[in-house]
């Protein structure tokens, strides 16, 4: 199992997302942020030239460089990052989180699986 898998449609949307910044950008970083009824939610951000990109782990697929701080990595690992457009046109990136125990109503936020975060814990 890798880290993180990006999906051909979500490497074309980093891409694309890089390609047209307002500014120059060293790529896309992925976190996880406190936050939502179920505790952690994805976060999507650009990454500005001038920082330091030393205590990131960078994930490649299909040409795309996805960045992801170590110290989040442990919660993600095994994701699949899909971009989807539903029948409203609406557009998202998809994360299939294996370390996922369970998701709010809205699907805007997760619970971390107990068992990644006691192996997390004992490293």
């Amino acid at each position: 199992m890798q880290a993180i898998t990006l999906t051909e449609g979500a490497a074309a949307q980093l891409n694309h997302l890089v390609e047209t910044a307002p500014g120059a950008t060293q790529g896309m970083r992925l976190s996880i942020r406190p936050g939502g009824c179920s505790g952690h939610s994805y976060h999507m951000e650009y990454i500005l030239p001038e920082e330091d990109l030393s205590d990131e782990e960078c994930f490649e697929g299909f040409g795309a460089k996805l960045y992801v701080p170590k110290t989040h990595s442990w919660m993600l690992y095994g994701t699949v990052i899909d971009h989807k457009t539903d029948e409203l046109g609406n557009a998202r990136f998809s994360f299939s989180n294996p370390n996922e125990a369970g998701r709010c109503g809205c699907g805007s936020s997760f619970k971390v699986n107990k068992e990644a975060e006691a192996q997390k814990e004992n490293a």
